[in-house]
């Protein structure tokens, strides 16, 4: 019996003995508690079809956000308050490059490997950039799969892919508070840097531009809100003269490209220059690794005052390196001296990590430029470092390193110790046992910062390297573009 003709037969006053009703006698009036249950329902359904209508009635669209814990999507029909919009300020546009600015430049990864590469940069390319992983490391349970042979220059390729995880990525580029350019300039440099005119090395950076300006994102604020990565010091892009000799390409010089803000691993003197940290070799792929190896660090038996990676720079003129390795060598077992000359010694992240977290302090004189990716590895090992040259840090990773370095580092000034005004071992020796412990705190504290999460994965409330230069250059484009 279908459903209306059962209610009919029963409102009709059919009695509910039984289903077989029509031999029974009827009843005259409908049962008043059964009819207020049949129409409850339908008033109800009607009433929240009228709210619908009316709360939603000009709302068009969807907002949605991710969670940083998550990943996962969740919707909301409309658009929704300010103050329920979780990524309000922090929208990024991801430009849609043509492929030859970053995919074609790594899928002949031949090509950006030179000869004297420990291993070729397809290997390097490997798990989302960050290279083959070490398995000494990787075999405990504490960080294990965290640890990676990571190449610097990969850099851009792990920035991209931590890129296309972001929280608060939009389709709308009206939305957006920055622009994310995705072009791989170190990369696609270090394809043309020898053998090459400078033409070569300049084409693809000239075609960037010209693409980017003809998008309505660069028009918006003629692309004081865009900004890139590189892997390389941001010198290796101002090259002042069209000589073959001369070093690097134009690209940080062309007119578009100076108000596009790069993040680099080493600044100049441009304002448009922002450093960020080195890659280093741990790339954590949730909270507990972080914390299980700072309490690992804790714990190190450091029977070496200070210690040195590295190899005299005997054709670099006011180099310090010389008599740095000098003082050392003379120290009396108080320095341990790793002699980067020597073929893949301090290519080998488990020596360089045993090296460093043996050791009270690391010293990180300038080398080829002002930066070391070795400060990085330092910090990462809990060795509190030493520096000689203001540029090497203290005027370099302002939103990743402390205003106050004396809380983290030690500075000797590279003049007076040439002179021999000082030496290194009578300026360490002057930090007492309580002051090492409290920079050593410090520097294990900083290592959530300058370390980049696997973009694989998610961390749940440490802000890593990415995360603070996400903050800074929101906050960055956010006064540029205020007018």
């Amino acid at each position: 019996m279908k459903l209306h003709v059962l209610i009919s037969e029963f409102c009709a006053g059919n009695p509910t003995k039984n289903i077989k009703w029509k031999n029974q006698p009827k009843r005259k009036y409908c049962s008043n508690h059964f009819c207020f249950v049949l129409f409850f329902p339908v008033v109800l359904f009607f009433m929240l079809l009228c709210f619908n209508h009316l709360f939603f009635e000009n709302i068009k669209g969807f907002v949605y956000f991710h969670g940083k814990s998550t990943g996962s999507v969740t919707y909301f029909p409309g658009k929704l308050n300010e103050t329920e919009d979780s990524c309000l300020g922090r929208y990024i546009y991801i430009h849609d490059l043509p492929e030859r600015f970053n995919e074609d430049v790594i899928k002949d990864c031949q090509l950006i490997t030179r000869s004297t590469d420990k291993y070729s940069m397809c290997k390097s390319l490997e798990n989302s950039g960050l290279g083959p992983g070490i398995e000494a490391l990787n075999d405990s349970d504490l960080w294990k799969n965290s640890w990676f042979s990571t190449n610097q220059f990969m850099l851009e390729v792990i920035f991209h892919n931590r890129m296309k995880k972001y929280d608060c990525l939009t389709d709308d580029s009206a939305l957006a508070s920055a622009v994310f350019v995705p072009y791989y300039s170190g990369l696609d440099l270090r394809r043309y840097l020898w053998r090459f005119n400078t033409s070569m090395r300049d084409l693809s950076g000239i075609d960037l531009v010209a693409w980017l300006a003809r998008k309505p994102e660069w028009k918006r604020n003629s692309g004081m809100d865009h900004f890139l990565i590189s892997g390389r010091i941001a010198r290796d892009f101002r090259r002042k003269s069209n000589r073959k000799s001369d070093w690097g390409s134009n690209f940080r010089l062309l007119p578009e490209s100076e108000n596009i803000t790069m993040l680099t691993i080493e600044t100049g003197y441009s304002k448009n220059d922002v450093a960020v940290p080195y890659p280093t070799y741990f790339h954590p792929a949730n909270d507990f690794q972080v914390h299980q190896w700072q309490e690992f660090l804790r714990k190190q038996n450091r029977p070496y005052l200070f210690s040195f990676a590295g190899a005299r720079r005997s054709r670099q003129k006011g180099s310090i390196r010389a008599e740095i390795i000098d003082q050392c060598q003379a120290s009396n077992k108080l320095c341990n001296f790793m002699d980067c000359s020597l073929f893949n010694q301090c290519d080998d992240p488990l020596n360089l990590m045993s090296l460093f977290r043996s050791s009270v302090f690391c010293l990180q004189p300038p080398g080829d430029s002002l930066t070391r990716r070795s400060t990085f590895d330092s910090i990462l090992s809990g060795c509190i470092p030493v520096f000689f040259h203001p540029g090497s840090a203290y005027t370099q990773y302002v939103w990743h390193l402390p205003k106050d370095h004396n809380r983290y580092s030690v500075f000797i000034s590279s003049k007076d110790l040439r002179v021999g005004k000082v030496t290194i071992n009578q300026t360490l020796l002057q930090v007492s046992k309580d002051e090492q412990l409290a920079m050593r705190e410090e520097v294990i504290k900083l290592i959530p910062g300058i370390v980049y999460g696997d973009p694989r994965s998610r961390l749940e409330t440490i802000d890593d390297a990415f995360d603070l230069a996400i903050n800074g250059i929101l906050k960055r484009i956010k006064v540029l573009t205020k007018n």
